[in-house]
């Protein structure tokens, strides 16, 4: 699962993006949507297999001459197998196994399972002070009962180094709550029936309009550009304009970081001393970040069906009008142009404000992380409540 979720998450996007630019038409029919469905697997194949020859051309498994064609054509075979059964697990969710979709239970699991690694985790390592636990929970009672200085113990465990610690753990459940709280500010807008007389309800215009799609936009653009730099700099490690867009340095477990160039800039800073270390880095960072997520927030309402236009629309396709206002589309339009670009745009500003926050306090997964999973298991308590009510209504 080198590959994970990537190449079926870019291929969605990209379907997505060309077909709310109209350069590929899909009609409402059964038909076309299963067309759409079948283009999107085939393209997230062909992606797979792009990046998994691309990993291997670069040396990311080791130089090709001494992993040999063989070798390699094993590895290319492994990725592409990974990816298809990843599309196989959302297919079936998608065909009513289960709910919501599979790469949303695929991210949750996986930013969920490495939160509870990290606070739970029975594995020791050393660093020089000793065998220390991984997991930050672990990691507290086992400093208590063997440190005669309980003072300094919990303060190793609060603080410490390179390791998970209680102070990480804290960040995380705070931006979990603060998460949560954003989830619930919405602008309710009053409609009624023309064709019922007195059925009335309301449409909602939550602050997060546009869900977790700025930062999943803003991951896929960082991440491609990240899988490209690395991979041009494996390969040519002295090219000027190469180590312009990103110069990396690997540790000995494999594991690589950008230390240079463009890439670099494009990295969350791991904590606020980072301000007076690189102040540069801090601030445009930032901006990029900010910027980046409210202008995708803005655009994926356009090419996602989900602007003031083709909202008005779907209200007077459905008879539906604002409480107090004239029945037709061009009153309905400018109402909700007052509501949702603002919502679009700030609720973007905020998942990026949230997601900088999250990583300068040092919050397990990442703060984007952090909120893809916590906006994808709402969406999975908004859809249980919805199912609950509608058995209740039915039994």
């Amino acid at each position: 699962m080198e590959l994970g979720i990537s190449p079926i998450v870019t291929s969605s996007l990209v379907m997505q993006l060309l077909s709310g630019a109209k350069l590929i038409s899909v009609g409402d029919d059964e038909d076309s949507k299963s067309c759409m469905r079948a283009l999107e697997k085939l393209v997230g194949m062909i992606i797979t297999l792009g990046q998994g020859g691309a990993y291997i051309l670069s040396g990311m498994y080791g130089d090709l001459r001494e992993l040999g064609w063989g070798n390699a054509s094993l590895i290319l075979v492994q990725l592409f197998f990974a990816g298809i059964i990843v599309l196989c697990l959302d297919e079936m969710l998608q065909k009513g196994y289960g709910l919501g979709s599979g790469i949303s239970l695929f991210i949750a699991t996986n930013i969920c399972e490495t939160i509870i690694w990290k606070t739970l985790s029975p594995h020791t390592v050393n660093y020089g002070r000793g065998v220390e636990f991984e997991g930050s929970v672990i990691a507290l009672f086992h400093l208590l009962m063997n440190r005669n200085d309980k003072v300094r113990a919990l303060k190793e465990a609060f603080y410490r180094p390179n390791l998970p610690n209680l102070t990480n753990l804290l960040a995380t459940l705070f931006v979990f709550a603060i998460v949560i709280y954003f989830q619930g500010f919405r602008v309710d807008i009053p409609v009624k029936n023309q064709r019922v007389r007195g059925q009335t309800s309301t449409y909602p215009i939550k602050l997060f309009y546009t869900s977790n799609i700025p930062i999943i936009l803003q991951t896929a653009l960082v991440s491609n550009l990240f899988f490209l730099s690395q991979m041009l700099f494996r390969r040519f490690p002295t090219n000027v304009f190469i180590g312009l867009l990103g110069t990396w340095h690997t540790y000995e477990h494999g594991h690589s970081f950008p230390v240079g160039g463009l890439c670099y800039y494009l990295s969350p800073p791991s904590t606020f001393s980072d301000l007076l270390v690189d102040p540069f880095h801090f601030v445009f960072y930032i901006a990029f970040v900010l910027s980046t997520c409210a202008l995708f927030s803005k655009t994926w309402i356009e090419v996602s069906g989900a602007s003031p236009k083709d909202v008005a629309k779907q209200l007077f396709d459905q008879k539906m009008v604002i409480v107090g206002h004239r029945a037709s589309e061009a009153t309905t339009l400018t109402y909700l142009k007052r509501y949702i670009p603002t919502a679009a745009a700030f609720g973007g500003l905020c998942i990026g404000t949230l997601s900088v926050l999250a990583d300068l306090l040092g919050a397990i997964g990442s703060g984007t992380g952090i909120l893809l999973a916590v906006s994808i298991i709402y969406q999975y308590y908004e859809q249980f409540v919805k199912e609950q009510e509608e058995t209740g209504n039915l039994f």
